[in-house]
């Protein structure tokens, strides 16, 4: 059994993330058995909640995004049955691999989003900044984002929660570059954590290490950009669901007052969580599933 290899993988030049709900009144057992009955490759599957439970399934500590409120700030949640994140460097061949992707799950998924993401420069986000510096790496990645010792079905599985952030970039670039550097916590130039930086900034709201417990998460972020708008898809792997809402609570103030500066310029718009399950001879196990069967 071994995890699914989009998620460790560093991200691609482009992406289609599908968003799917799940078709009223249709068993969606077949579209899941035609779903796992194919080779992966790098993309990456992941199930909502609902899902799971329909299927008697039984993956502790998997549950919907919550809606949060900090002041004057509201963080959405919006749950979908499905995510596939299809990963590649043509968008032509991804469309046509999402239209499929997407018939393939017909009978029980209905196509209810596309969210199409790149890679800007090594890895940026659309303010310029490095995203995702303090990811872990090697065995720390691995202990951060997989479960291990959970058992058949749930060892080399991983939890997700998504947002689609919406940015302003033109508020953003109305700051001076020192305000902008201490909204982010870190230097533009160099990339270097700031340690004048204000208690609200970014990187100070987050340190992973600052929280008990820990709250490591394997970040695998990509920019998006459509006719209405541009900002982040921020995706966050961890072997539970609790070090995202962690960071989440204290950016909207829950710990201390203090809210993210990121909040003066972007928003999200959506929040999902996922179950990706692990593989088996390259394929979905969905084992965990106790009322599916191949």
């Amino acid at each position: 059994m071994s995890a699914q290899p989009g998620i460790l993988d560093d991200v691609p030049l482009v992406a289609r993330h599908l968003f799917f709900r799940r078709r009223p009144g249709c068993d969606p057992s077949a579209a899941l058995a035609a779903l796992a009955s194919r080779e992966l490759g790098g993309d990456v599957v992941g199930l909502g909640s609902s899902v799971v439970r329909e299927h008697a399934g039984k993956v502790p500590g998997l549950r919907e995004h919550p809606c949060l409120t900090g002041p004057g700030l509201a963080v959405p949640s919006t749950p979908w049955a499905l995510w596939v994140w299809m990963r590649g460097d043509d968008r032509g061949k991804l469309l046509h691999r999402g239209r499929e992707l997407t018939r393939i799950v017909a009978e029980g998924f209905a196509l209810d989003r596309i969210l199409d993401t790149f890679r800007y420069a090594e890895g940026r986000d659309l303010t310029g900044y490095v995203d995702g510096t303090e990811n872990p790496t090697g065995d720390d990645a691995l202990a951060a984002a997989f479960l291990k010792g959970a058992g058949p079905g749930l060892d080399g599985s991983s939890f997700v929660a998504l947002q689609a952030w919406r940015h302003d970039l033109d508020r953003f670039g109305a700051m001076t570059p020192r305000q902008r550097d201490h909204v982010i916590g870190r230097r533009h130039e160099d990339d270097e954590e700031l340690e004048d930086a204000p208690a609200s900034a970014h990187v100070k709201r987050t340190a992973q290490e600052s929280f008990e417990p820990e709250a490591f998460v394997l970040r695998r972020s990509m920019p998006w950009a459509e006719s209405g708008g541009e900002g982040l898809l921020f995706a966050a792997f961890g072997r539970s669901l609790d070090a995202f809402e962690a960071q989440l609570r204290r950016m909207l103030g829950h710990d201390d007052g203090i809210v993210d500066a990121l909040f003066g310029f972007t928003r999200p718009e959506t929040g999902s969580y996922f179950w990706c399950p692990p593989l088996a001879a390259g394929r979905l196990d969905l084992s965990a599933l106790g009322a599916w069967s191949r």
